[in-house]
């Protein structure tokens, strides 16, 4: 645990450094947009956001005029992180699940320090964990030493019900960060109505064994959601090529209905140092 939580640490001071040498900006670019209330109207003008058009009003013909928001003191920035077996394909010392849980330490205790409440749901096709967002240093290491302790019951997954808890229990408008493999289905209704009623962030996770295997022959392949055990010939030219067509082809439809949701969408290899990302992240949340 101790190991665990000086990653975090280090983490957190690298991504506050870059934040602050590179954007001189605020760190808590990364939750902006989220409680916002609306305060009043005003007309249009050059440069800014078309999202924030207030068309009902517009189109009665008295020119073009925008929503203004104020911030309100609380906020809440809530973690939605699936642990489903799945999650755990990768090298041993660091699989998906051991990355998903470095980021989502790294970003609450991000958001605690700015006076943010927090929460988070971890899911696999069940409620696995659930903490209620509180603000307070305690709040935080508690969110940290549930995940880090977190052994899952179930392997299956289940975006879609994880969803819809989240829209249950958030009644008013937050930062919704979910973190997942999103091997799963029919989830993207859900996913819709999230983006709708929260400001979301999707933080995609893969291995690159989903993408790339390397040629071992002819090997058994345990699936830990279903169970099964299937013999798959990784040499195969055509299973290799439909191994990374399948994903790259959910990868795209995913960045696309995020961009189409106004959602924020990150991908993140499980290997790779995701601080740079990180920041980028917080640079187009500016």
């Amino acid at each position: 645990m101790d190991e665990f939580l000086a990653r975090l640490r280090n983490f957190d001071i690298r991504i506050r450094k870059a934040v602050n040498s590179q954007m001189r900006g605020s760190f808590r670019s990364v939750f902006k947009g989220t409680g916002l209330e609306f305060s009043d109207l005003r007309t249009y003008q050059y440069g800014d956001d078309v999202r924030a058009i207030d068309w009902n009003v517009s189109s009665k013909g008295h020119g073009t005029f925008v929503k203004v928001f104020r911030e309100e003191k609380d906020q809440t920035v809530f973690f939605v992180v699936d642990v489903s077996a799945s999650q755990q394909v990768g090298p041993r010392h660091r699989d998906k699940l051991d990355a998903t849980k470095e980021i989502c330490g790294v970003l609450a205790l991000s958001a605690i320090r700015e006076a943010s409440h927090v929460g988070l749901y971890c899911f696999s096709d069940q409620k696995e964990k659930y903490i209620k967002p509180a603000n307070g240093l305690k709040t935080g290491y508690q969110l940290i030493m549930s995940l880090f302790k977190l052994e899952p019951q179930s392997g299956r997954t289940n975006i879609a019900d994880a969803i819809l808890f989240t829209l249950n229990c958030l009644k008013r408008r937050s930062v919704v960060i979910l973190l997942s493999d999103f091997i799963d289905q029919q989830y993207e209704h859900n996913l819709k109505a999230l983006a709708k009623k929260h400001d979301l962030v999707v933080i995609h996770l893969y291995d690159q064994r989903e993408v790339n295997l390397p040629r071992l022959g002819i090997i058994p392949v345990h699936d830990t959601e279903s169970g099964r055990t299937v013999w798959v010939n990784t040499s195969s030219v055509s299973f290799r090529t439909g191994l990374r067509d399948t994903f790259r082809h959910n990868q795209t439809r995913l960045e696309q209905l995020c961009r189409q949701l106004n959602a924020n969408y990150l991908a993140l290899d499980s290997q790779e140092d995701f601080v740079p990302k990180l920041i980028d992240l917080f640079r187009v949340r500016k």
